[in-house]
């Protein structure tokens, strides 16, 4: 019963993965590049918009920034030691940081949908939920992380505490306990603030693909409800 299970989960999947290359090639490339832009384009602009405002990363728990995991004994025992409001700045901070740094993707990624060939569509409609993710993290992350790190930079460098968060966390990834990407706050702001960033297009993504009718242009409500049906 297993192996008959197995083969009939088998047999559906190839059935789907065949029906919907069969409605992707009903559409001409000039409207499925049209409405993978328009869905992508609406996608990124809300992400955006949801995170680069005030308390878009720390009234967010899917996002907010906090200590790395393996400086939470330090962040203890600091509070400890009546440094609790430090602490609390600091965090604030980097994710105030990310909130002002976010802005500064909404240029870049409507770039990158703009610059979609006829086969990177065709490789996020028939891609899985979060290929526009993939496809957006892949094009723009470096650039991004560039344009990044020097407004999260000028933000958490007021702090004094930064100083004592980068030679902490360069110690604890000089025994291996971080890694060295987060040894310093601007590095781990910046990495998170993309994290962050690509969470919420994946949301917008998905939540397209599972509901057509919010797509924002016609074209793109046509080629989601077909891959929906």
């Amino acid at each position: 019963m297993r192996f008959k299970h197995l083969v009939c989960s088998l047999l559906l999947a190839a059935t789907s993965s065949l029906t919907h290359a069969g409605l992707l090639d009903a559409f001409s490339d000039k409207d499925a590049t049209g409405g993978m832009r328009e869905a992508l384009a609406q996608g990124a602009s809300m992400a955006v918009k949801q995170l680069g405002r005030e308390d878009g990363f720390l009234g967010n728990p899917k996002v907010r920034i906090e200590l790395p995991a393996n400086l939470q004994k330090a962040e203890t025992a600091l509070r400890m030691m009546g440094q609790g409001q430090t602490i609390d700045e600091l965090e604030t901070s980097m994710n105030r940081a990310a909130e002002q740094a976010v802005p500064e993707a909404q240029a870049l990624l409507l770039a990158a949908v703009k610059q979609m060939s006829v086969q990177d569509v065709k490789n996020v409609l028939s891609g899985g939920e979060d290929s526009a993710t993939r496809y957006f993290r892949e094009k723009t992350s470096a650039e991004l992380g560039k344009r990044f790190q020097p407004i999260v930079s000028r933000i958490t460098g007021k702090l004094a505490i930064t100083q004592q968060y980068n030679s902490l966390a360069g110690k604890a990834a000089g025994f291996g306990l971080l890694k060295p990407e987060d040894a310093s706050v601007e590095q781990y702001v910046t990495k998170k603030a993309l994290d962050g960033l690509y969470l919420m297009i994946a949301e917008q993504e998905r939540a397209i693909r599972e509901n057509p009718a919010q797509a924002a242009g016609s074209l793109a409500k046509k080629i989601f409800g077909a891959l929906g049906n």
